[in-house]
């Protein structure tokens, strides 16, 4: 057990739990916040969707210790909040809701659509509506009452009735890819990829790394052999390849999320500045996701015999595993994989090994990697309960 302290709807709040209880239970049983509601309690539904440091978050899969200092809201912490106002009037007014069990959840969610994209249609709605699970309504009501609170704030500008707590960053919606020339012109005129790309509206992002021991020259090199590079990461497979342009499927297995993603993909690089920009998109054909990303990669010499190489993923998802890109356990996850990503350059550039050995690469095992994800989480907390 252990006791922590954190702000909860604007007021200082403290209580005891084990490291292994989620948010969710800390807030409606510790708390009393009944109005944040468990349904699945495996971040599938919704209905306990809840802000942690103004960032949308499934509370029945967030440990409540990994929040020790964050600033939480849950339904009951709106009073003052103009938008949730608007949006509370537009669910009666449009019949949004029946039993009520998912609303919480879902005016979360919509709070989060009406603040970050002022201009969404109703198509857009409901892909961001995608994660929030609803067994009465048949979600007409909803996306109406939505509709209604955006096009109510368009001929204001979106200044006049602002919220009175920041806009949340987190929930995603998919993109589709830009056409190729456009992508190139996009690529031409932009100053600065990483700041342009961080720009995205809708998009998640998620920085890692990792350093090979071999010149930085020769790391370029092999970073523009797709094929190469793909057998380097977990779960992908490149089907075609022109020029730098590839198809493939990348296979996906972490916890109850299972993915396989079709797509193609198309490669940019800056040899003067060692840098390169993979942008592709693709679909998931079981769950019908879809999905679309920026992977920007900067090499850069430590030493003359070691190289670091910097990444930065830019993402959108969209469809119902769009709620498991909210989860800070992926962005470990995601991470996790990067790290294995380069234990595979170094053995494939391994010159004093044979084909052979340089051809077993490893392999994610979804299991060990999120016990692993998982371990780490766990190291952290009690690490920083010794600070």
């Amino acid at each position: 057990m252990e006791t922590i302290a954190l702000t909860i709807n604007g007021r200082a709040a403290a209580g005891a739990c084990a490291h292994r209880t989620h948010l969710g239970d800390f807030l409606r049983d510790g708390q009393g916040l009944t109005g944040t509601h468990l349904g699945c309690e495996h971040g599938v539904c919704g209905a306990c969707t809840v802000l942690v440091d103004d960032k949308p978050v499934r509370s029945c899969i967030t440990f409540a210790s990994a929040c020790a200092g964050s600033k939480v809201v849950t339904i009951e912490g709106y009073d003052d909040d103009a938008v949730m106002r608007e949006l509370r009037a537009a669910f009666n007014k449009h019949h949004a809701l029946q039993c009520g069990y998912c609303t919480p959840g879902m005016l979360a969610t919509a709070r989060d659509i009406v603040l970050r994209l002022p201009d969404a249609d109703e198509a857009t709605i409901r892909h961001e509506l995608s994660g929030n699970l609803c067994r009465c309504t048949g979600y007409m009501g909803i996306v109406a009452a939505i509709r209604s609170v955006l096009e109510q704030r368009r001929p204001q500008g979106g200044g006049a009735a602002q919220a009175t707590m920041p806009a949340p960053r987190a929930f995603v919606c998919f993109t589709p890819a830009a056409d190729s020339a456009g992508e190139a012109q996009a690529v031409a005129a932009a100053t600065d990829e990483t700041e342009r790309s961080a720009d995205k509206k809708g998009w998640s992002r998620i920085d890692g790394g990792f350093s090979v021991p071999f010149p930085v020259d020769e790391v370029w090199r092999f970073m523009a052999d797709l094929p190469a590079v793909a057998s380097c990461l977990p779960g992908a497979a490149l089907t075609e390849q022109d020029g730098d342009r590839v198809k493939g499927h990348v296979a996906i297995k972490f916890g109850p999320m299972a993915a396989r993603f079709n797509g193609a993909a198309r490669l940019e690089r800056d040899d003067q500045n060692r840098r390169g920009v993979l942008k592709g998109a693709g679909q998931d054909s079981l769950s019908n996701s879809k999905a679309a990303g920026d992977i920007t990669y900067v090499l850069q010499a430590v030493s003359a015999g070691e190289t670091e190489v910097l990444i930065d993923l830019q993402y959108s998802l969209q469809g119902p595993l769009a709620q498991f890109s909210r989860s800070g356990l992926v962005r470990d996850f995601v991470r996790r994989m990067m790290a294995d990503f380069g234990k595979n350059v170094t053995r494939k550039m391994d010159p004093s090994l044979s084909d052979s050995e340089r051809s077993k690469v490893t392999q994610m095992n979804p299991v060990s990697m999120m016990l692993g994800v998982l371990w780490e989480r766990v190291k952290r907390v009690f690490g920083a309960g010794r600070d």
